[in-house]
């Protein structure tokens, strides 16, 4: 046991839990004011739900003893059974056991909050609630059990995910788009304005993000070390260089840069460089941020000509993002960085290259189909969009009875 690795990991997850709420704030802005309770509402009660699923079976699923095919773990760490303040060799030999579940337990809260931006305006709060508890269930424990457990196939395979490219972003992000196509347009999308409400909002948003994802990142070293150290300094580069990245081609585009864009960016900063922060170098972190920066707003831009309705662009920043993220760690990689890792392409091993683009591949296939099946089912039984005289009056009176702004 290590005093100052144990302290030091309950800060990490004391500031990922905070990025939940700083997400909130991030999409409530963005929203209609009619809407801004419904959003935050929908953000904040996923720390409350995901924490009793988690602590219930789903930290049990996720990283209980493998069942034998590397696609889930059993049920061994039901209620958090024999999870106590010992050392857990398995993961770490210097923290409690307790300190690694809940550490954990806050990247299964943020995961399935970041799919909230692609239906905000429009989604039933109850359909929602049952959504959530089983999408956590039947999608993130699988790929987090898949990636990080012990034993998980793709762990086993060779690919290579610091803090959630795959685990994280890339499966929220394309059950956002399952999301975006089942559930439909928010009415008057494309015909009329739906402006954001409050940008200073989402900018203290992206910024409680930007400060919250150092312990995202620099928290999963699980030790106060130097890799620890690494993890940090890359996702503060990563991001200032997409938040340059970003306003650039937005300027050349638009011929203005915007507040909102450069909060973006530096989202999808963020988010490209979790899967590589402990793997590559600070100019490497700073290329990967740039073209990051670039991808995205690439993306962001192409959505209305694909037609469908992403709110919140989850899509384009979080599964975009989360792609490159995966992607550039088999290029950008190196074991001069962290030799429990790998090189990649640009260190003369192509073949990480290779396991990247299958582990993406799989989490995309896998978290859209499940996702998409338990739309329809949803959809089916119990309904997925509030009624159109609902959506009208705005889901913070229809769904809550009250208000965000009394003027």
């Amino acid at each position: 046991m290590n005093s100052g690795d144990t302290a030091f990991v309950l800060a990490c997850a004391a500031l990922v839990l905070l990025m939940t709420p700083g997400l909130a704030l991030f999409y409530g802005g963005m929203v209609r004011s009619k809407n801004i309770l419904n959003t935050l509402m929908q953000t904040y009660i996923i720390i409350a739900l995901v924490g009793v699923q988690w602590a219930v079976f789903g930290y049990s699923l996720a990283f209980g003893p493998d069942t034998g095919a590397g696609l889930i773990g059993n049920l061994s760490y039901f209620g958090l059974q024999g999870v106590g303040p010992e050392p857990f060799a398995t993961y770490s030999e210097t923290i409690p056991h307790q300190a690694f579940m809940v550490f954990q337990a806050m990247f299964a809260i943020i995961t399935p909050a970041l799919i909230v931006g692609a239906w905000v305006e429009r989604f039933k709060f109850s359909t929602f609630l049952v959504f959530i508890l089983l999408w956590a269930t039947l999608v993130y424990d699988p790929v987090a059990h898949w990636v990080w457990g012990d034993g998980g196939w793709l762990k086993d395979f060779g690919a290579l995910d610091f803090a959630g490219g795959t685990v994280v972003h890339i499966n929220a992000g394309i059950a956002a788009f399952a999301a975006a196509l089942i559930i439909g347009r928010r009415q008057g999308y494309g015909s009329e304005a739906m402006i954001p409400h409050n940008l200073p909002m989402t900018v203290l948003g992206a910024g409680i993000l930007w400060f919250g994802w150092f312990g995202f990142n620099a928290g999963s070293a699980l030790a106060a070390d130097g890799l620890a150290t690494i993890a940090f300094v890359n996702t503060h580069f990563a991001t200032c260089g997409a938040a340059l990245g970003w306003m650039a081609v937005e300027w050349l585009v638009r011929g203005k840069p915007t507040m909102l864009g450069v909060a973006s960016g530096a989202v999808a900063g963020l988010v490209a460089i979790t899967p590589a922060a402990g793997f590559v170098g600070p100019m490497s972190a700073i290329i990967i941020g740039v073209l990051a920066g670039v991808f995205c707003y690439l993306a962001v831009l192409a959505k209305p000509k694909m037609g469908y309705d992403d709110s919140l662009d989850v899509v384009g920043v979080h599964m975009v993002g989360g792609i490159w993220g995966a992607l550039a760690t088999g290029l950008f990689a190196s074991k001069a960085v962290n030799d429990a890792g790998a090189d990649g392409l640009f260190f003369g091993n192509p073949a990480l290259l290779g396991i990247q683009v299958v582990a993406v591949l799989v989490t995309m296939v896998y978290s859209f189909v499940i996702s998409l099946i338990l739309f329809k089912v949803l959809d089916a039984t119990m309904g997925l969009r509030v009624e159109s005289e609902e959506e009208v009056a705005g889901l913070d009176i229809s769904a809550h009875q009250e208000t965000g702004y009394s003027l």
